[in-house]
């Protein structure tokens, strides 16, 4: 630590040096302007005589080198004193001080030669020469209260948040690999964003033009039809054809690479093209198949119910739906099991439809609350437990859903390794809270269906998921990497999700995920990113500013990576999130702060020349006819029912007698 004594003594050495070189000057004029002195008088005899013997040193034997001499004690005296720090003064005014007063102090030797009378040459050079001398002073005064640390300058500290990300490209068979840039301490550099391992599940969040489909899920389809081949793939287009036509073009591009060509399928409520029933009997091994669908397709018909979970009237349409699918299973080897026969079925008297389902012993147990409440003519009570279902599977009940929903030209084992399918679930925005709920019902089957052994790699890729409310999905992400299932998972925020699915199963499904892709997102979601991607070290300056000295302190300490005020000003391609690694291929840097980059002219070529995907072939009369069937198959069921139940001595008990 520097003391009293040792800053008086550097303040008397640099006053020494800066009267010295005013003394220097001085001397250099009356040496320099001898003749102008003797002409006003203002010569003496012991001056000259110090100036002679100076003068053999040779400090007085050239003007530009008595200048610089003076120049010089002046500089240094300026670097041994410190002045106050000022904030408004700029490199710029320093810079313009110093080179026009040197400048103008060495060019007065100009004024030496023109032909003036002694005395105004005198005068013209010693004021000019003076000038350039307090201009240098001042400016080098400056230089000393230049404050040398750039504060303010990365306002949004962008350079400090800036972290070393994986630029290898690193590939396996699974392997979803984006090229991008990122920067970091100043430079813009080239990285890959490899998702080397989807099975443990992909979360994609961004807002509205985040860049999810173009940036994201548009390469991700690709790469896993042209370059990794999965033979199996469910793909939710919320907005049909926006990724139902990149899939298919991929799929006619890559169909010959395939060991066995898979099919492709689209399931389209609109323009009906292949048609499946996700009730198919085959695929229904017990009741808990059954009771999971009919809480899958009355839960997504009735979002609200996910918050009255456990409620009487919430459970009692689920187990009443329950009851006529595993019937219809179980009747004639589940010929009728269907969603629209169904619904068909439900709409049926009472009086027949309470016996007829109580020929199958199996769902005794279900259907005996609702035998129990007609029995005792507790009627509002059985229509509030049964109206429920039936107010909202009717808005099922339209021909376009009857066929395709009401018969199979596939099943939904995409994975078979003798039958990989490529299948889109076609949305319609327009129309989403009742295609949403059936295409809800798909993928709860799909849940069931795809986790076996033996089975071929495949992958779920649902843009805007939140739109569907997938029950069961959380065990099912839990289980998928065993059987080389892929989830790619796309949605606009966490509250959507929560909407959804209620808080805590949201929950559940984000911290799921071992990949995270964000683009633009505020609030909680973008908090909830920013801390699972964490923390780094990073730089703190500050500056401290008082009358006699200026403090310079700098630190390092944690803090987030990528904050939620980054996170919410994304622009369109831009993304952050961690990603998960293999223990045999090792991601160093984790966590990234990337942009998608995309070749936009390849693209807009590539789109040019895309082939449209097939039409439906099913005609107004098909459509009618299959809907009139379909009525027609329960009106017989009903009626064979009834005669035999009535026929039948051990069952002819069923019937209600009335009074």
């Amino acid at each position: 630590m520097s003391s009293g004594e040792n800053e008086q003594g550097l303040r008397a050495i640099t006053d020494f040096m800066r009267k010295g070189s005013i003394v220097m000057l001085i001397l250099h004029f009356y040496v320099f302007c001898y003749t102008a002195f003797e002409l006003w008088g203002l010569t003496a005899a012991p001056v000259k005589n110090v100036l002679l013997n100076l003068g053999k040193t040779g400090l007085f034997s050239d003007l530009h080198i008595t200048k610089g001499f003076a120049l010089l004690l002046l500089l240094l005296s300026v670097f041994g004193s410190k002045g106050k720090k000022d904030e408004t003064i700029r490199p710029g005014q320093v810079v313009a001080y110093i080179f026009f007063g040197v400048a103008i102090f060495f060019a007065s030797y100009f004024l030496l030669t023109i032909g003036f009378t002694v005395d105004i040459t005198a005068v013209a050079y010693i004021s000019v020469t003076t000038i350039g001398f307090v201009l240098f002073l001042t400016g080098a005064a400056r230089l000393s209260r230049l404050i040398k640390v750039k504060l303010g300058g990365d306002i949004f500290n962008e350079e400090n948040e800036t972290f070393p990300q994986e630029e290898r490209l690193l590939e396996n068979p699974f392997s979803v690999n984006l090229p991008g840039k990122y920067q970091y301490r100043g430079q813009v550099r080239k990285m890959w964003l490899n998702i080397i391992n989807g099975a443990r599940m992909v979360l994609i969040i961004g807002g509205p033009g985040a860049g999810k489909t173009y940036f994201l899920i548009r390469n991700i389809i690709k790469q896993k039809i042209e370059r990794k081949n999965f033979p199996g793939m469910l793909l939710y287009d919320f907005k049909y054809d926006d990724l139902a036509v990149i899939a298919y073009n991929s799929w006619l591009k890559a169909g010959h690479l395939y060991r066995k060509k898979p099919r492709f399928l689209i399931v389209n409520f609109d323009n009906p093209i292949d048609r499946c029933n996700p009730l198919e009997p085959s695929t229904m091994r017990d009741i808990t198949d059954a009771s999971e669908s009919a809480r899958t397709i009355l839960l997504g018909l009735n979002m609200q119910w996910l918050q009255k979970t456990g409620d009487f009237f919430v459970e009692s349409p689920i187990n009443f739906l329950t009851a006529i699918i595993w019937f219809l299973k179980k009747f004639k080897g589940g010929k009728f099991c269907t969603l629209p026969h169904a619904i068909e079925l439900m709409q049926a008297d009472y009086d027949d439809l309470f016996p007829i389902l109580s020929t199958e012993p199996e769902i005794e147990v279900l259907i005996n609350p609702f035998i129990s409440a007609y029995m005792n003519r507790a009627m509002e009570q059985l229509e509030g437990q049964i109206a429920s279902a039936k107010i909202a599977l009717a808005r099922l009940a339209s021909p376009l859903l009857y066929y395709v929903l009401g018969a199979s030209d596939f099943t939904l084992d995409i994975n078979n390794p003798d039958d990989p399918k490529i299948v889109v679930l076609a949305n319609n925005p327009e129309k989403t809270q009742i295609y949403g709920a059936v295409i809800s019902l798909y993928l709860n089957r799909v849940f069931r269906i795809l986790p076996k052994k033996g089975m071929e790699k495949c992958c779920i890729i649902a843009d805007e998921f939140s739109s569907l409310y997938a029950n069961g999905i959380e065990n099912f992400l839990a289980i998928s990497r065993g059987y080389r299932i892929f989830c790619y998972l796309a949605i606009q925020n966490i509250a959507q999700l929560r909407k959804s699915y209620g808080r805590e199963q949201a929950d559940v499904i984000f911290n799921l995920a071992g990949n995270i892709i964000c683009g633009q997102a505020i609030g909680d979601t973008a908090k909830a990113v920013s801390e699972a991607i964490g923390k780094i070290v990073q730089t703190r300056e500050s500056i401290s500013i008082n009358r006699q000295d200026t403090s310079i302190s700098r630190n390092t300490q944690l803090d987030f990576a990528v904050p939620a005020s980054k996170i919410s000003t994304l622009s369109a391609g831009e993304f952050v999130g961690i990603l998960a690694d293999n223990p045999d291929q090792v991601i160093k840097y984790k966590a990234f702060h990337t942009a998608i980059q995309n070749d936009h002219e390849a693209i807009k070529s590539e789109e040019s020349k895309y082939k449209q995907l097939p039409c439906s072939k099913v005609t107004d009369m098909d459509l009618q006819n299959n809907y009139i069937l379909i009525k027609n198959d329960i009106i017989d069921l009903v009626g064979t029912e009834i005669e035999r139940i009535k026929n039948d001595p051990d069952l002819a008990h069923l019937i209600f007698i009335k009074a």
